[in-house]
Parts: structure tokens; C-alpha cells; sequence
């Protein structure tokens, strides 16, 4: 039966690969803000809302450029003003500003006229219009530097601006930047977040796939010293993978910033399937059964071992379906559907391939038992010593509780940004010369009209307390347009610049603006008339300080304005991404919650005793708090892409103490007494846990080749907790099975 269904089973999964082939060149990469905010939150809903009636708060891309010597230079400025103009033709750009296209109104006996802020014709006036520039503060932060070295041109681009769109405009924009002799140039927005944060994506991929699949040959070649295993597992593992990418491209799925740690999980996920397959084909080869004997006992007794452990696998990817993002979901739906699809490659395919082969072909004497007999009869002997294992337990918790209670979840923009790449050094020009990306908006609404001299009041009061607050920059709201009305009737003095005191003076103002196209057709009061908003933008001073800061503000806010009569509500991009924060540590929680209990209630099927699922569950905690310890200690934010390193540890090491426990089992069936039953589990499937333990490290530890920060730390939790987790499996599984498991009859049971 098996000799007949080994070629149709190989040409089946050959066939698969071909197909799937033919959708990875389709796989759709895509990274947009929004599918990271937090699904069914209230503050989405008001964001969602409110932006009906104006547009997003991140429809801009910022140019920054420096000169050492200062910005107020003709020559400089004349490019600055060519390019602010030139920049309009560029594709999905509606608006640009800059300090060259910035004017100051002028009362005339013939009306009102604007005069240009910086003469660029005449440098005789460059230091008294500098010495003004560097006090506006609807400027200053935002259009021109404090020490007046950078400045920017801020375009406003499509609302909601695509991948492809993003592309076109970035392409366009860098070639005219180009076309000018600029010290420095920096880019700032959605758009160059989207082209460059996708390029890291297929960048990851790429690079993850040859280095995890070059150490992993080299590993294995090590231990196992002979080409044709090495290439069986190789091969077992790229087909995984081959047909996992192929899925994620037939369903035509977007991914995500987490897209490079799909290589890397189909490989550990394949290659931990793979020896534990293999090393016991070889184990009963090694026994001199016939290799048609020694595969059906594999599958029998391994397969069904193995099929737990993908099942328990996949459970702890699925429980990020508890997440509130749904990069999140869909990598947990995606890292399960992996799982599955490497347990049936490697239990179909694998074991059909290894049956043609005999144990001379696929290992060198040098490598059998020898080693791994010696060793793991030692570690089966350390495991005696009781006291010594239980002060490592006593001082282990006491090291992961001082750990766990430096764990920070202070998470910035700034982690999740490509090292070393020219987008984070941009990112870092603006947070240190002007105001950072994180924009703020306060939605104001009303049931009267925003223009009201009252309403406009409340309003002047909240922008006045978040510039005393001193964390936010590029404050605007409509009342600027009434304070430069003041400004122009105050010689467009800095000191002019202020909200109208009397409603006698604001409504002779609101005339004069309503004469004023440029000023009265903005984008800060909403259609109706019934919403306004006030914008800022603030430096990546982390969640958890913005988030105590807004607090604060909305604390005065309540305390300090009319709320019959307005309503504020402090939202925007960076507050919804730094909720995913607050959902990151609700959801790890009970999403671990439920892989335990799912997990727990397979164990009692396959065991079928609650000592068993004790024996099995206790141990894995270790890894986990000794993550958590090393989040704390590291100080690694817990933000929501590094949650999924939980699911990643509970389910491998889960996967290793059923293997254990499952070869435990079956000596204790066969008659064996306890102790023999250990030895035995540490001869066998010990050594198995030990070698795929090894792979395992080094193949996490490619991720720190991974230029994504928080790919960075998920290989190092991991990398570091998998060492955690087989001394668990080694030494606190046998402890227990000491404590809780009894021989029934041990006069009558071979030794």
C-alpha cells in the first residue's frame, strides 16, 4: 500500500508546488495606518466620524532641507520658492507651503494687500525678516527651524493616499529635489512611510529566506554529516514553504510589516516536524527493523505526536484572533494555516521520500548515538538531583519577576522604523529640528455654530492650554485666522498676534475674513458648521507618556471650559496606535488564557489524566515569564507586533513536552517501569528536542540580520527562551513525573 502510493503522492505535492509558484510573483504587499488602528474602539468611531467633514490629519508630506550656514541666503531661497511652486505639478499633491509663499495682510487706504514674509530679492532685509520668521509661532517648529539652519516645504497630498499613488508622487518629487544643489533633503509622511516600510517588507523576506535556509543546512549537515538527509530536509522544509506562499498569494492577502516572519516560522515549524520525523526513522532503522517497518511505526507513533503539536501550534497562533488589530489576526490566522501546511508536507511527503532510503544512506556511523547517548545520559542523571533543580526554580522566579516589573510599554513610531535606513534618518531630522510626525487632533463639536464669538472662545481657551503645555507644536485652529486680522491691524507685530478680547472686535474681524478667500476656505471648520478641529503635531515622546499627557489635558479641558456648550475630544493617528498599546497587554493575556484551556483539553484526550496535563502545562510557563523578564531587562517596549512572540513560545514549547511526554507515555504502555521509561524519552525524543532546540535558536537568530526593530527582538525572546524552555522539558518534566506519577506494580515491571 505504501510502496503504491509513494510516486502519486510525490507527483501531487510537485504539482502543488508548481501551482503555488505561479501566485508568489502576485503576493501583495501593502502597509496602510489604518489597519493597525484598534477594530471596534469608541475613539475610532469619533475619528471615523469626525473626518467625514474634513480631511485625515496625515495627508502631508514634509521636504526638510538644511544649510549649515542658515537658509537665509538667495540662492538657497530661490530654489526653496522654485521647488515650493514646481512641487503643485507633482502627482496627488494639492497644496504646498513654505516660508518663501507665506505672506503678512497689510491694511492700504485702497483695501487690504499682502506683503511676502521674506523678500528674497533683497538679502539687505534678510536679518530683520529672520529675527520675525523665528517669532511667528504659526511658523516656527513647522515651517523654519529654531535656529533658522532647515526649513520645510509641506505639501498636502490625496486624502487616504495608496501604494501605487504613493509610489508615482515619491518618484516624481525625488527627481525634481534632485534637479537642485541642496545640502540635506529629508522626507516626512504617509507616503514615504507606505513605499519605504513595503520595500523593507519584500527586503525581509528575501533576506530571512537565505539566511535562515543557509544556517539550517549547515546545522543540519553538522549533525547529521551526510547530503542526501540534509537535502530531504531541505527540500521538505522549501516545498512548506513554497506552498504556504503560494496560499497567502491565491487568497490574495495583504501583507503586513510581520510579513518577514513568515519565512523564518516555516522553517522552524518545518524543520521541527522534520527530525522529530527523521530521528525516529532512524531510531528504528538503527534497531534493524525493515525501512517499510521502521517508516509505519514513524508515522504511528511520531506522526501522531506531531499532529498534536501543530494542532497545539496553530491554537496559540489563533488566539491573536483575541487582538484588536487586524495585521495581528491575520498573521495568527496565517502563522496557524503555516503550521498545518508544514505537518502535512513533511508527514506525507517527508516520510515517503526517507522510506526508499536505508540508514547507511542517510547517516555516517560517526554520528550515531554515540553523542547523543552520552549526553543526554547525563542530562537524564542531572535530573536526580532534586535540590539543585528546585533553588534554580526559586532564584529563576525571583530573576523573572524583577525582569517582568521593568517592562515598559512606552512604545515609539520610531521602533518600528528600518535601522540604518535614510527613512529613519529623516525621521529623526524632523523630530530634532522641527515637530516630529505624531499628529494630534482635537474634535470639537457643537450645536450651535463653531463661528459663534462664545464657541470661538472655548476654543482660543483649549489651543492656549495646549501650547502651555509645551509638548505640542504647529498648533492651528480657525482662530488664527482672527488673530492675523489682529496681527495686520498691529502692524503685523508678534506681539498683535492674539484671539479678539470683545465680540464687538471678533465679529468686525469675521467680516473681514469672510472677504478673504485664503482665509475664510480652510479645512479647520467643518461643513456644517457645527464641527471644528485644532491640530498639532508633537515629538515620539512614546504612548504611554503621550497617553499620560492627553489625560492631563483632558482633565483641564473638563474642568476648565463650558461643555453645554462645546464638546472636545482629543484624537487622531498617533492616539489610535498608541491604543494598540493598551489592547496589546488585554489581548496577550487572554489569548494566552485560551490556548491554555484549549491546549489543557487536548492533553486530557490524548493522555486521558489530569496528572499528565499538569506534567505538560506547568513547565511552559517558565518561558513565558522568563520572556517577559527578558522584555523588562532588555527594555524592549511591549507593543503589539512583539505580543506574538508569546503564541510563538507557548506553542513550541508546548510542541517539545508532548513530543517528551508522548514517548514517556509509550514506554509506560509497553510495561516499562518510570525510570526506564525516562531514559528511555531521554535517549530518543531528548535527543530530538535537543537538535531541533538548536535549529531553532539559530534560526530565530537570523532575525537579528532584520533591519525591523521588533523582528529584531522577537529573535532575540525567542532565540534566548527556547534555551529556557528544553531545560524545562529536561529537568522540571522528569521532577514531576517523580512527584506525581507512581509505579503501579514495580515488582512486575521490566527494568
Amino acid at each position: 500500500m505504501l510502496k503504491k502510493a509513494r510516486i502519486p503522492i510525490i507527483v501531487a505535492f510537485a504539482l502543488m508546488a508548481v501551482y503555488s509558484l505561479t501566485f508568489v510573483t502576485k503576493l501583495n504587499f501593502q502597509f496602510d495606518f489604518e489597519s493597525f488602528f484598534p477594530t471596534d474602539d469608541p475613539d475610532l468611531a469619533i475619528f471615523k466620524d469626525f473626518i467625514k467633514d474634513f480631511e485625515t490629519d496625515d495627508n502631508f508630506l514634509l521636504i526638510g532641507l538644511k544649510r549649515e550656514k542658515g537658509i537665509f541666503n538667495q540662492d538657497f531661497l530661490e530654489d526653496l520658492h522654485d521647488l515650493t511652486i514646481k512641487s503643485r505639478d507633482v502627482p496627488h499633491v494639492l497644496e504646498s507651503e513654505s516660508i518663501t509663499k507665506f505672506s503678512y495682510p497689510v491694511v492700504t487706504p485702497f483695501g487690504i494687500t499682502a506683503i511676502p514674509a521674506v523678500d528674497i530679492d533683497d538679502p539687505s532685509k534678510y536679518p530683520d525678516q529672520k529675527e520675525k520668521l523665528l517669532k511667528d509661532e504659526r511658523l516656527l517648529d513647522y515651517l523654519i527651524s529654531r535656529d533658522g539652519k532647515a526649513t520645510v516645504v509641506a505639501l498636502k497630498t490625496v486624502d487616504a493616499i495608496r501604494l501605487d499613488q504613493s509610489y508615482e508622487l515619491l518618484d516624481s518629487l525625488e527627481n525634481l529635489i534632485a534637479s537642485y544643489d541642496f545640502e540635506e533633503n529629508h522626507l516626512l509622511g504617509r507616503a514615504n512611510f507606505q513605499k519605504e516600510l513595503v520595500r523593507m517588507q519584500i527586503r525581509e523576506i528575501l533576506v530571512a529566506t537565505i539566511i535562515a535556509g543557509t544556517l539550517v543546512f549547515f546545522v543540519m549537515l553538522f549533525i547529521y554529516r551526510k547530503a542526501l538527509t540534509v537535502a530531504i530536509a531541505l527540500i521538505s522544509i522549501g516545498l512548506g514553504m513554497t506552498l504556504f506562499m503560494g496560499f497567502l498569494g491565491i487568497t490574495n492577502q495583504q501583507l503586513s510589516a510581520m510579513t518577514g516572519l513568515y519565512p523564518i516560522l516555516m522553517i522552524i515549524v518545518g524543520t521541527s516536524d522534520v527530525i522529530h520525523i527523521m530521528s525516529k526513522y532512524l531510531d528504528e532503522l538503527e534497531k534493524g527493523h525493515s525501512k517499510k517497518a521502521s517508516i509505519i511505526t514513524t508515522i504511528k507513533e511520531i506522526g501522531l505526536a506531531t499532529l498534536l503539536t501543530s494542532i497545539t501550534t496553530a491554537v496559540g497562533f489563533t488566539t491573536l484572533l483575541t487582538s484588536r488589530i487586524t495585521p495581528i489576526k491575520e498573521f495568527g490566522i496565517n502563522a496557524a494555516v503555516g503550521v498545518m501546511i508544514a505537518y502535512a508536507t513533511v508527514v506525507l511527503f517527508t516520510s515517503v521520500l526517507l522510506s526508499y532510503f536505508d540508514l547507511n544512506q542517510l547517516t555516517s556511523a560517526k554520528t550515531r548515538n554515540n553523542f547523543w547517548d552520552k549526553w543526554m545520559t547525563k542530562a537524564y542523571q542531572a535530573s536526580f538531583k532534586n535540590k539543585a533543580i528546585w533553588f534554580s526554580i526559586a532564584g529563576f522566579l525571583i530573576f523573572c519577576a524583577i525582569g517582568i516589573s521593568k517592562v515598559t510599554t512606552n512604545y515609539k513610531i520610531e521602533s518600528n522604523l528600518p535601522i540604518g535606513a535614510k527613512i529613519t534618518e529623516d525621521y529623526h531630522f524632523f523630530e530634532d529640528e522641527f515637530v516630529g510626525f505624531r499628529p494630534i487632533e482635537v474634535a470639537v463639536t457643537t450645536d450651535k455654530e463653531v463661528y459663534e464669538y462664545e464657541i470661538m472662545s472655548e476654543i482660543n481657551k483649549v489651543e492656549d492650554k495646549i501650547k502651555d503645555v509645551g509638548y505640542f507644536k504647529a498648533i492651528r485652529s480657525q482662530t488664527l485666522v482672527y488673530k492675523s486680522i489682529s496681527q495686520m491691524y498691529g502692524g503685523n507685530q508678534v506681539e498683535a498676534y492674539k484671539f479678539p478680547e470683545t465680540e464687538e472686535e471678533y465679529e468686525r474681524y469675521q467680516n473681514i475674513a469672510s472677504r478673504i478667500p485664503k482665509l475664510s476656505n480652510n479645512v479647520l471648520v467643518g461643513k456644517n458648521g457645527k464641527k471644528a478641529r485644532i491640530i498639532a503635531r508633537m515629538n515620539d515622546v512614546g504612548a504611554d507618556s503621550t497617553k499620560a499627557i492627553v489625560e492631563n489635558l483632558e482633565r483641564w479641558i473638563v474642568s476648565n471650559t463650558d461643555t453645554s456648550l462645546v464638546q472636545f475630544d482629543i484624537t487622531g493617528t498617533s492616539m489610535l496606535l498608541d491604543k494598540n498599546v493598551e489592547y496589546a497587554r488585554r489581548s496577550l493575556l487572554t489569548g494566552l488564557g485560551i490556548a491554555i484551556v484549549i491546549i489543557g483539553l487536548l492533553m486530557v484526550i490524548l493522555f486521558k489524566n489530569l496528572k499528565y496535563l499538569i506534567i505538560a502545562l506547568v513547565p511552559n510557563i517558565f518561558p513565558l515569564i522568563f520572556a517577559g523578564a527578558v522584555l523588562g531587562f532588555l527594555n524592549i517596549e511591549l507593543e503589539a507586533g512583539i505580543t506574538i512572540v508569546f503564541a510563538i513560545i507557548f506553542g513550541i514549547a508546548v510542541d517539545d513536552s508532548i513530543h517528551f511526554l508522548s514517548r514517556f507515555k509509550l514506554g509506560r504502555m509497553k510495561g516499562y517501569s518510570i525510570e526506564k521509561s525516562l531514559k528511555n524519552t531521554f535517549l530518543e525524543t531528548g535527543k530530538a528536542i535537543c537538535i531541533t532546540s538548536i535549529i531553532l535558536f539559530f534560526g530565530f537568530m537570523v532575525l537579528l540580520f532584520s533591519v525591523h526593530p521588533p523582528s529584531r527582538s522577537i529573535g532575540i525572546l525567542i532565540g534566548i527562551t527556547l534555551v529556557t524552555a528544553l531545560l524545562s522539558d529536561l529537568f522540571i518534566i522528569p521532577l514531576l513525573i517523580r512527584l506525581l506519577i507512581k509505579e503501579e506494580n514495580p515488582s512486575n515491571k521490566p527494568q
